[in-house]
């Protein structure tokens, strides 16, 4: 069978029902989603899901916004997800998005042929991979405010060779982006860059980057900054410093916040008298936002 129909029929199939938090979803996955999703004959199902929910919402988030939401819970994917069988969360989305139910399942038939061509387009280009520390350090009490990011990650496949990464900040004309070890930038847009990595890394190697971004102005940088991974992400240590010459502000910490415009809420973190706030966070959902907003004093 063409390789794109048996994506496309599989993962129709693995919708049905509770869609990944399906019971025995090792037997639910079918070899072209394997394939797509660099799981192994090996893996348990914390491990399948895992996978699962990491590659499709990558795939996913290239979708045009008006399909984004249906897919993602037609897959049981997400912080709006709703208990229940496919029909249920259809039924949910078309009340959402006041839509009626044939239309929905119209859109997400269409999304999944779309997800299954992007699946084939970046087979062996970026390849599987995930990250095991994350360490972001974000000065404020600069003219500049600079954000320095550290990571580890680990290949999921043999020969590895880039890297798409999502930036912690707006990469805008004025920002400045430096790769200070571990790749080359090869592009960068907007809402990520692309690092190619010295040499191909294998299946099981670490492989460790640091990239360095500076922002023109104090003003430039807005009062929140978050981590959205698209990949699994095992630990994600978070250091602030602000100003010690200005009042503090309120900090609050978002441990998987909606993507967009993180909530008027979160867990209040103390400022400590080098004007330092410390955040960790542990086995991050992809598609959710985890890091920190905070309120200067009127």
């Amino acid at each position: 069978m063409n390789g794109h129909l048996e994506l496309v029929r599989e993962l129709k199939r693995l919708r049905k029902g509770r869609g990944v938090l399906a019971g025995g979803i090792q037997q639910r996955v079918g070899p072209a989603v394997r394939a797509a999703c660099d799981i192994d004959a090996g893996d348990g199902p914390v491990a399948v899901r895992r996978k699962l929910t990491a590659r499709l919402t990558e795939l996913v988030e290239q979708l045009p916004s008006d399909l984004r939401l249906a897919t993602l819970v037609a897959f049981a994917i997400g912080p709006e997800v709703r208990p229940g069988l496919y029909q249920d969360r259809v039924r949910w989305v078309a009340i959402r998005m006041e839509r009626d139910e044939r239309t929905v399942r119209r859109r997400v038939d269409e999304a999944i042929s779309q997800v299954a061509e992007l699946a084939a387009g970046s087979s062996g280009r970026f390849g599987g991979w995930r990250t095991t520390e994350l360490s972001v350090a974000v000065a404020l009490d600069q003219d500049r405010p600079e954000v320095l990011e550290q990571r580890r990650i680990v290949a999921e496949q043999d020969g590895l060779r880039e890297l798409e990464l999502v930036a912690p900040i707006p990469l805008g004309q004025a920002a400045d982006v430096q790769v200070l070890y571990g790749g080359t930038l090869v592009a960068d847009d907007p809402a990520g860059f692309t690092l190619a990595l010295p040499t191909p890394v294998a299946k099981e190697e670490r492989h460790d980057l640091a990239v360095r971004f500076r922002l023109p102005t104090r003003q430039a940088m807005r009062q929140y900054l978050v981590c959205v991974p698209k990949r699994p992400c095992e630990r994600f240590d978070l250091r602030l410093r602000f100003r010690r010459d200005d009042r503090p502000p309120t900090v609050f910490a978002l441990h998987g916040a909606p993507r967009e415009d993180p909530p008027r809420d979160g867990r209040e973190q103390p400022v400590d008298r080098a004007g330092e706030v410390h955040v960790r966070f542990h086995q991050l959902t992809p598609g959710l936002a985890y890091g920190a907003r905070w309120e200067w004093p009127a």
